[in-house]
């Protein structure tokens, strides 16, 4: 563990242990480190000073970022394989005190997979096989001259 020692000029740390539950859920709610620095109104490498000098606040900072990423991910997956929900219906009659329920109905739903997650999570997950631009590599023998001339586009 790296410890910082302060010494006694300088202006006092803005730090409060009541930070570490704060910068948890802001994480939860998607803030990264520039977010969290103008939150607690300091530059980011005091927030990067703060990360060292507090373990639990660093703790706080990757749990809380980890467990949001974890919840991204497992919505994109399932969004991209597809997925059944459950609605319940019911259905009434009468009004007010005289109201009685007829029936509940339970619909099940197959959600298609969305394209578009699909496409995100392969061209991620594999980019070398799902990537769109493929790079090509150009050899010349030496002493080769290449020019190349552009027109204006204004003319």
């Amino acid at each position: 563990m790296v410890e910082i020692k302060r010494s006694e000029r300088g202006r006092p740390t803005k730090y409060l242990p009541c930070y570490d539950r704060q910068v948890a859920k802001l994480c939860l709610l998607g803030a990264i480190d520039t977010d969290l620095a103008d939150f607690f109104e300091v530059s980011v490498s005091t927030l990067a000073l703060w990360k060292i000098a507090h373990p639990r606040f660093s703790s706080a900072i990757k749990a809380s970022k980890l467990q949001a990423d974890t919840g991204v991910a497992a919505s994109l997956y399932k969004r991209g394989i597809g997925y059944k929900i459950t609605e319940k219906k019911i259905e009434r009659s009468g009004t007010g005190d005289k109201e009685e329920v007829l029936k509940t109905i339970i619909i099940t739903r197959h959600l298609a997979p969305d394209v578009a997650a699909c496409i995100f999570w392969l061209k991620n997950r594999q980019p070398e096989l799902w990537r769109e631009r493929r790079d090509q590599v150009l050899s010349a023998a030496e002493n080769v001259e290449f020019n190349m001339h552009f027109s204006d586009a204004l003319d």
